[in-house]
């Protein structure tokens, strides 16, 4: 059954997730390089053991742009078998927030070309956003400091709670 609030909110979600990682992927100009080998490959982000009550995210498919950015392969529907496929287990949502709150990767599988999910790993390893950068952009350099510091604790603090958060929430 259509819902005509996820049928509007979800493209345009997706499409601001990519216009992000674009972003921040034509900040590294070694990650494009990477990824331009790939042009054409189809990678599918899919999330599995959803236990939020909300509705599970659909999955994302992503084709490599010869730019060696992301587009949107979903709408196409000419993809039968990603090159690609990323499972994020999503069965301890507090633990995922805490590895992603640290820096790290949500427990995940990672099935299909070794190639390109080698150069897929280097990318997450390896490519962070600048946000700072952004807000000095955007802000200037003065607000820009004072922003990331407020940042800096917020992130902080948000660390800690979802640490503390996953001890006392995870199953023995």
């Amino acid at each position: 059954m259509a819902n005509p609030v996820t049928d509007l909110l979800l493209p345009a979600a997706t499409d601001r997730f990519i216009l992000l990682a674009n972003h921040v992927l034509s900040a590294a100009p070694a990650a494009t390089e990477r990824l331009r080998a790939h042009a054409g490959r189809v990678l599918r982000v899919e999330v599995e053991n959803w236990r939020v009550p909300l509705p599970p995210p659909p999955p994302l498919t992503l084709r490599i742009s010869p730019a060696g950015l992301f587009e949107d392969a979903g709408e196409q529907g000419t993809v039968t078998e990603p090159d690609l496929r990323l499972r994020v287990d999503a069965s301890h949502p507090i633990d995922a927030a805490r590895r992603v709150v640290t820096g790290e990767l949500p427990a995940l599988q990672v099935e299909g070309d070794v190639a390109l999910a080698s150069d897929m790993n280097w990318v997450v390893a390896n490519v962070r956003w600048d946000i700072a950068a952004d807000i000095e952009r955007v802000f200037g350099p003065l607000v820009a400091g004072g922003l990331a510091q407020v940042g800096g604790k917020l992130a902080s603090t948000a660390r800690t709670l979802a640490e503390g958060a996953a001890s006392v929430w995870r199953k023995p």
